[in-house]
């Protein structure tokens, strides 16, 4: 006799239902209606739960990816505001670069050393001059403060009165300049 899924070897093979089997009282009928309550009610409990997982996994991967570009802009603005503070730094000392040139300009030969390690320093660390004698007019760079007449073609600079400066890329202090053109 072959066996089937489920049987043990040895056990008798089930009986088919008969009418009786088919039969219930009425308080089974109603046990198995409320079974097959609890279990609707159970499908929805997980379909609600999973429902309520995905929202919580997608707040989290919304809020995470959120943090993360927080700390890349507060990282950035780090970077902005240490810039920043050199630059303004690098500003406040032009002045006593200007005295240091003005002094060497005069002859005072004491203050050489002096001017020149300033300005070496300050241009390791991002300090550019702008003295643009003969180079074309950049209103950018340049403050024309005289002007003289030309041929009519482009705008050049003749002569660089005050020396300007750029701090990476940034003007700090336009050049002031005499034009012609």
């Amino acid at each position: 006799m072959a066996q089937t899924e489920g049987q043990a070897a040895g056990d008798e093979p089930a009986a088919a239902p008969t009418d009786d089997d088919l039969h219930t009282e009425p308080g089974e009928q109603d046990l198995s209606e409320a079974e097959a309550a609890a279990e609707i009610d159970s499908d929805l409990d997980a379909a609600v739960l999973l429902a309520e997982r995905d929202d919580y996994r997608d707040t989290l991967l919304r809020v995470k990816a959120e943090f993360d570009n927080y700390k890349k802009r507060v990282a950035r603005d780090e970077v902005e505001l240490r810039e920043r503070a050199a630059a303004a730094l690098a500003e406040k000392l032009l002045v006593v670069l200007d005295a240091c040139d003005a002094a060497v300009g005069h002859g005072a030969t004491d203050v050489e050393p002096i001017a020149k390690m300033l300005g070496e320093l300050l241009e390791r660390e991002g300090l550019v001059r702008l003295a643009p004698a003969g180079e074309p007019f950049d209103p950018n760079h340049h403050d024309a403060v005289m002007h003289e007449p030309g041929d009519g073609g482009e705008a050049l600079v003749v002569e660089t009165l005050r020396t300007g400066y750029e701090w990476k890329g940034r003007v700090l202090r336009p050049a002031m300049v005499k034009v012609r053109g």
